[in-house]
């Protein structure tokens, strides 16, 4: 059996368990799909990323992670405007005006774009740090703290106790905080 094709059937086989685990985090099913269908596609197109360093479903699992933070950060920036069956489009949009043509409300400040640049450079440093950690406990941080899973989800998740979760984000806030001490706020001292 050609080695694509053995993947592909391996993929096919873990894709409900996939779709289960997106739907604990994203708890909207076609954002699950989508987030599942995209980690598969990101697999089949790179067959050879894959090295074999650990099992297929834990590699798969860890490209699915990426797409449900993707998935959570632009379902953050998006607004679904919900209309009632007997409001239009029209009453909606002219919902948003005064009748002089002005905004009912004024836009929110943007910020100040030196504080964005300087969160995106944190950002960036933070992503080294996390890339520095162990992968099973990097795993363990982004599910608690980025998509934010209770204990017990993340338990039945990676199969470990609530205890070794525990001890393994202890580790990981302080080496984060040694890292990010090192990287960031000493960097920015030196500025």
């Amino acid at each position: 059996m050609d080695s694509t094709l053995h993947i592909t059937a391996q993929l096919e086989a873990m894709r409900p368990q996939l779709l289960r685990f997106a739907l604990v985090q994203l708890r909207n099913k076609p954002l699950a799909e989508d987030a599942v269908q995209d980690a598969l596609v990101a697999v089949l197109e790179k067959p050879a990323s894959f090295q074999g360093k650990s099992s297929l479903r834990t590699y798969v699992t860890g490209i699915l992670k990426y797409k449900i933070i993707d998935a959570l950060r632009a379902s953050q920036r998006e607004q679904t405007l919900q209309s009632d069956d007997q409001q239009s489009d029209a009453d909606m949009i002219d919902a948003l005006f005064l009748a002089g043509g002005h905004t009912a409300e004024m836009p929110r400040k943007w910020g100040d774009p030196d504080d964005t640049l300087a969160q995106k450079d944190f950002f960036r440093v933070l992503e080294t740090c996390m890339e520095n950690l162990p992968p099973q406990t990097a795993r363990i941080f982004m599910m608690r703290e980025w998509l934010e899973l209770e204990t017990d989800e993340i338990c039945q998740a990676l199969a470990v106790t609530p205890s070794n979760v525990w001890v393994v984000l202890y580790r990981a806030r302080l080496r984060l905080r040694e890292c990010l001490d090192l990287n960031w706020f000493g960097d920015r001292a030196a500025r």
